[in-house]
């Protein structure tokens, strides 16, 4: 009687784990640092306000980011050119059709004129292909650098849809030595802007943050991020798998537990 108590709810306890374990979740907060499992190519952290870069709207109390300063090259984006910088890549998380991935960006540059240097976020498959370019952002001398001049078009919805050179010369410490400096006009920042994009299908996928020098390596830009989730949830935190398994999976659980109980009885 023992022994059968303890096989059922042994199943119980299995099948609560199974559902746990099931779930597919990404960090998308950055106050305890860069999240395991975070791949960085280049020059990656996380980072508490400072300079032009305020605290991000999620209320959190630091930002992930990428930097052009300390980089290396050949981070630019397919058929693009792109010089010396760093890309940021999340581990590997699930989605489900109509989900909505959300989160913020502030793109900021010490260069300026025609050296249009560039940032961007893309959504890519379980196999690195592009699903989605959620974003691009472009040093230019003046007019709008959100999307970026002569980059693919953003498929997610930006707030503000479009959005100018907040004008100077930038003193963020991501920047290195080229905190504060200005290469003639255009440099400056973006200040945090949403990201919203609509998951179209259930799957995989991974979230790639990136910034590049444009024709040179002088004069760093940098991007800032924060407050990643999808379907309205912070995605550092647990995420059920899909309905309806996972109320059958549930539903099983408790009863072999209700059985246990009667056998205990």
């Amino acid at each position: 009687m023992k022994n059968t108590k303890k096989v059922v709810a042994g199943a119980a306890l299995s099948l609560l784990f199974s559902i746990s374990a099931s779930a597919s979740v990404m960090q998308g907060t950055f106050d305890s640092g860069l999240p395991a499992g975070w791949d960085c190519t280049g020059n990656c952290g996380a980072d508490a306000a400072n300079g032009v870069v305020t605290a991000p709207p999620t209320g959190n109390s630091q930002y992930g980011w990428v930097s052009t300063a300390n980089g290396v090259d050949g981070t630019g984006l397919p058929n693009i050119i792109g010089k010396e910088g760093s890309v940021l890549l999340s581990t590997l998380f699930s989605a489900d059709a109509g989900d909505d991935l959300e989160f913020f960006f502030n793109y900021v540059t010490s260069d300026g004129s025609g050296f249009a240097d560039y940032g961007w976020a893309r959504l890519l498959d379980d196999s690195f292909q592009q699903v989605a370019m959620l974003f691009t952002a472009r040093t230019k001398p003046s007019g709008n650098i959100v999307p970026g001049v002569d980059m693919p078009l953003p498929e997610a919805t930006l707030t503000p849809g479009t959005v100018e050179i907040i004008g100077g010369g930038p003193a963020w410490s991501v920047l290195g030595t080229d905190s504060g400096r200005c290469y003639s006009g255009g440099c400056g920042y973006t200040g945090w802007v949403q990201s919203n994009y609509n998951i179209l299908n259930s799957g995989n996928y991974y979230l790639e943050f990136g910034v590049t020098n444009w024709t040179d390596n002088a004069f760093d830009s940098g991007l800032a991020f924060d407050g990643i989730t999808i379907g309205g949830i912070a995605i550092d935190e647990p995420k059920e798998i899909p309905e309806p398994a996972g109320i059958a999976l549930f539903g099983l659980a408790l009863m072999c537990l209700a059985r246990a109980k009667k056998i205990r009885k």
